[in-house]
């Protein structure tokens, strides 16, 4: 028989713990008959219990699971038979993973019917906001590798040739990128809404979740935009006035709009985004880098700068919400590996390197056909960036030490992605696309994989080994 014990960590209040049961059991379990059986909801004390059996007839097996609605959510899955020299240990981890996308999929629904104030002490209050196209394009331009920066130029250098010449227009179009790279930073921080210093360190969070039932009804009465008007007049009668939002201020706003401020719905966290930068860039033996915050709910966190001397972290208020401490440290680390890496400059030389023999040796085949050498070059260029994320990831690894942590927070924030390429019948496309991360699912099972303390000599080649070899197993090679 094996037994095995583990935790799902949420965001989620009181108040929808035992939901989430009703949702997994009317949502994932009952609608696969010939998954999920004896599937029964109980109370132990105050805490729901879930429990079921999965079944695999074409394999004969079964095993038992039983959730607990804790906070975080307690699992234990034991084997009720197995076939003999059969593996399950393999169908249990895919059935962890499962069980984590559906709670991730519930926690969605419920993000959306959530009034979420952030604040930074000493720093002006500024409401958090649907991210704009210019907070959102400075995230993939000037965030981490800058190979967006690089790709914009395939169009521009086009008009400057037509105006200068080849031989003006290479030299000015290099200079110009080396201008943009060595003021990535700044460029990046006049996006940010907050700067993080070790005087305002602490991010104050507070999260008002709605019944989801009554939410739904809500927006059929008064629209979709009707959450954001009720944000922002409980935001003027608190953060506005120096005052932290509480149900007691909020209740006449709350009951305007049909709901009750409940205490068991509400989550406050308070976090010293300073502590966890300083602590990741203390590992990786680099000077401190300037901290900026994004007041959006999309999970993200970029690195820039001209070195790792000159370095920028600039995090969404989204990934602090998502994810737990040690999972924000890991994810820093990640960024951190980029700037001891020195990526932006790496990138820039490849780049470079490949825009001056377009216009020398490779010539005669731009000329034969621009569209299809463009394609191939940017292929290329995205499948070498590849290579320089995964040993992001494997920097954070070595230095932060906690890879399983890491593959858990690539989960959280990545878990629509990961279960598209769950089911996806060919996980070709996932690895030729114009994206410098590689597959979700290979950089969570890479990861896993990891026993630590991980000691890689060259971190960038066993990086590009692990990719290639990643790529060459999904051409079955």
């Amino acid at each position: 028989m094996l037994e095995k014990s583990f935790i799902i960590d949420t965001e989620l209040s009181s108040g929808h713990l035992e939901e989430t049961l009703d949702f997994l059991r009317d949502f994932y379990l009952l609608p696969q008959p010939d998954s999920f059986k004896n599937i029964s909801k109980r109370m132990l004390g105050d805490t729901g219990v879930l429990s079921y059996t999965v079944v695999s007839s074409e394999e004969e097996w079964e095993v038992r699971v039983e959730i607990q609605a804790a906070n975080p959510f307690l699992v234990k899955i034991v084997t009720v038979s197995i076939p003999p020299e059969f593996d399950i240990a393999p169908k249990i981890d895919l059935l962890e993973e499962e069980l984590f996308i559906a709670i991730q999929a519930f926690e969605d629904a419920i993000r959306q019917a959530t009034l979420y104030f952030a604040w930074v002490e000493g720093e002006e209050i500024i409401p958090e906001a649907p991210p704009t196209r210019r907070k959102k394009a400075s995230f993939r331009m000037f965030g981490s590798n800058m190979i967006m920066i690089y790709i914009l130029f395939f169009g521009v250098n086009i008009l400057l040739f037509l105006l200068l010449g080849i031989f003006l227009a290479i030299i000015g179009i290099l200079v110009f990128q080396l201008v943009i790279v060595l003021l990535s930073d700044q460029l990046l921080l006049r996006t940010s809404d907050w700067k993080i210093t070790p005087e305002n360190p602490q991010v104050h969070i507070i999260e008002y979740q709605l019944p989801l039932e009554e939410f739904q009804k809500f927006q059929e009465k008064f629209g979709k935009d009707s959450i954001i008007k009720m944000k922002e007049k409980i935001y003027q009668k608190s953060l506005a006035v120096g005052r932290e939002p509480t149900c007691e201020l909020g209740e006449d706003i709350f009951r305007e709009y049909g709901f009750h401020c409940q205490s068991d719905l509400k989550v406050s966290r308070v976090i010293d985004v300073y502590r966890i930068v300083e602590e990741a860039a203390s590992k990786f033996n680099i000077t401190m880098p300037k901290v900026a915050l994004s007041n959006t709910m999309i999970p993200n966190a970029a690195a820039t700068g001209p070195s790792p001397n000159r370095g920028l972290v600039l995090i969404t208020t989204g990934l602090l919400v998502q994810l737990e401490e040690d999972e924000i440290l890991s994810v820093i680390g990640h960024e951190m590996g980029h700037l001891s890496g020195r990526d932006p400059i790496v990138l820039f030389s490849i780049i470079s390197a490949e825009f001056i023999l377009r216009f020398t040796l490779l010539f005669p085949l731009v000329v034969i056909s621009p569209l299809i050498y463009l394609i191939v070059a940017l292929g290329f260029i995205f499948f070498v960036a590849k290579f320089f994320e995964t040993r992001a990831d494997l920097l954070s690894a070595m230095k932060i030490g906690q890879p399983q942590v890491l593959a858990s927070a690539l989960r959280k924030i990545g878990y629509q992605r990961l279960h598209a390429e769950r089911i996806s019948p060919t996980r070709l496309p996932s690895w030729i696309n114009f994206d410098p991360h590689p597959p979700i699912y290979f950089r969570i099972d890479r990861l896993e994989s990891m026993k630590t303390p991980v000691k890689v000599k060259n971190p960038l080649l066993k990086s590009a080994k692990d990719v290639v070899n990643g790529f060459k197993r999904t051409l079955g090679l």
